[in-house]
C-alpha cells in the first residue's frame, strides 16, 4: 500500500494512533502560539483545561506546534483577552464568553445564559444544531473563530453571608455574578458585580459584596469561600451548563494548515469532555468535605426562582427588540431548549428522580 493511500485510508487521527509518523505531518512548519486564559493557574479544572488543549495539540504535532498557556493577568487582564484574540495581540484565549454580554449580549449564548441549556443539550446544539454555525457568524465581526472547550455542568448557586428565605431578601443584594446572571439579578433588586475568580475571595472577606458565585463544591473549596460566607445555595438558575469557548485569531486560523486546524479542533474537543469529567468526579467528595466544615445548604426559595424565571424571559423578549444578532440566536436557541426539556422531562429527569431517591 502506498504511504499516502494510507494516511488519506486511515485519517491522521488513525495514523497518529497507529505510531506512525507520516511525512504530512512532519512537513507540517515549528509554530509557536500563545494562548491567553481569563482564569488564575489556582483553579486545576478550568485553567487546567486549556493545559490539556496545548498537551494535546503538541502531541498531535509531534512537538512542531507548541502553545504556551498563560493565565488571566499576565499577558492581559482576564476580561481582556477578546481584545487580545481580536486585535491579535495573542493568537488563542480560553474563557466564559458571558464575561462579554457588555460587548454584545449575544456572547452570553456562547456560555450560559439564565434558565438556558443543561451541558449535555448545549453541547448538542452547538455540535449537532445551529450553534457552532450561528456563533461563527457572530464572532466574525470580532476576527474569532470559536471552538467549545469546556463544560461545568450545572452550578451551585454561591455562597451568602446572610440566608436567602423569600425575594424579598435580594433586594439591594450585592453579588458576584458572571454575565446574563448579573443582568436577572439586577432585575429582581440585586446589585451584580463582575468580579475575576481570583479576586471574589477577597472581596466577599472584606465585604465589598454580600454573596458571591463561581462554579460548585470542588473550586469553592479550594478558594475557600465556606470560611466567610456559610450559605451555600443552589441551583445556580443562570448557569445550568456553562461552556467555556476556545477564541482563535481569525488570520493566525487562516494561516494554518488543513493538518493542524484538525488538530485545534480534535484537542479543544477533548479538552471539552475532560473538563465536566473532572468537575463531575470531583464535586462529590468535596461537597461532603465543606458540609463537614459547617456550610449550609439551602434550595432557593420558589419565589426567587420564579421571580428570576419572569424578568429573564422578559429581558430576552426585549433584547430581541433591540439586537437583531440576539434576535437570530436566540430564537434557533430557545426552539431548541423547548425540544430537549420535553425529551429530558421523560428520560433523564424520570431516571434522576428514581436513582437519587434510593438508598445506594
Amino acid at each position: 500500500m502506498q504511504r499516502r493511500s494510507f494516511v488519506h485510508g486511515a485519517g491522521l487521527a488513525g495514523v497518529l494512533a497507529a505510531g506512525v509518523a507520516p511525512a504530512v505531518v512532519h512537513a507540517q512548519a515549528a509554530i509557536r502560539w500563545r494562548l491567553a486564559s481569563s482564569f488564575p493557574k489556582s483553579l486545576d479544572t478550568i485553567f487546567a483545561s486549556a493545559e490539556v488543549f496545548a498537551k494535546q495539540v503538541g502531541t498531535m504535532s509531534g512537538g512542531k506546534f507548541q502553545i504556551s498557556v498563560h493565565a488571566g493577568g499576565e499577558l492581559m487582564p482576564p476580561f481582556g483577552v477578546v481584545d487580545g484574540v481580536q486585535n491579535a495581540t495573542v493568537e488563542m484565549a480560553h474563557t466564559a464568553p458571558y464575561y462579554f454580554f457588555g460587548k454584545d449580549p449575544t456572547f452570553a449564548l456562547d456560555c450560559a445564559i439564565p434558565f438556558g441549556l443543561n451541558s449535555r443539550q448545549m453541547t448538542a446544539w452547538m455540535y449537532e444544531g445551529n450553534g457552532m454555525k450561528l456563533m461563527r457568524e457572530f464572532y466574525a465581526k470580532f476576527n474569532i473563530v470559536n471552538f467549545p472547550m469546556g463544560n461545568t455542568g450545572a452550578q451551585m448557586g454561591g455562597w451568602y453571608r446572610k440566608e436567602i428565605k423569600s425575594l424579598a431578601d435580594i433586594k439591594g443584594l450585592k453579588m458576584r455574578i458572571g454575565g446574563f446572571g448579573g443582568a436577572v439579578l439586577a432585575r429582581i433588586g440585586g446589585v451584580p458585580q463582575n468580579i475575576p475568580g481570583g479576586e471574589i475571595y477577597q472581596a466577599l472577606e472584606k465585604g465589598t459584596i454580600d454573596s458571591a458565585e463561581w462554579v460548585g463544591p470542588y473550586d469553592d473549596l479550594k478558594l475557600g469561600f465556606n470560611k466567610v460566607a456559610p450559605n451555600y445555595y443552589y441551583p445556580g438558575w443562570w448557569e445550568g451548563g456553562p461552556q467555556l469557548s476556545l477564541y482563535v485569531n481569525q488570520k493566525a486560523w487562516d494561516g494554518l494548515s488543513a493538518e493542524y486546524k484538525a488538530m485545534i479542533e480534535t484537542a479543544a474537543s477533548h479538552a471539552h469532555v475532560d473538563m465536566q469529567a473532572k468537575y463531575d468526579a470531583r464535586n462529590p467528595a468535596a461537597l461532603k468535605q465543606l458540609v463537614g466544615q459547617g456550610t449550609k445548604l439551602f434550595r432557593f426559595p420558589k419565589d426567587v426562582m420564579e421571580g428570576a424565571f419572569k424578568e429573564a424571559l422578559a429581558l430576552y423578549s426585549e433584547l430581541s427588540g433591540s439586537n437583531p444578532a440576539w434576535k437570530k440566536i436566540y430564537e434557533d436557541f430557545a426552539n431548541f431548549r423547548r425540544d430537549q426539556n420535553l425529551w429530558f422531562r421523560f428520560t433523564e429527569a424520570g431516571f434522576d428522580d428514581f436513582m437519587q431517591a434510593q438508598k445506594l
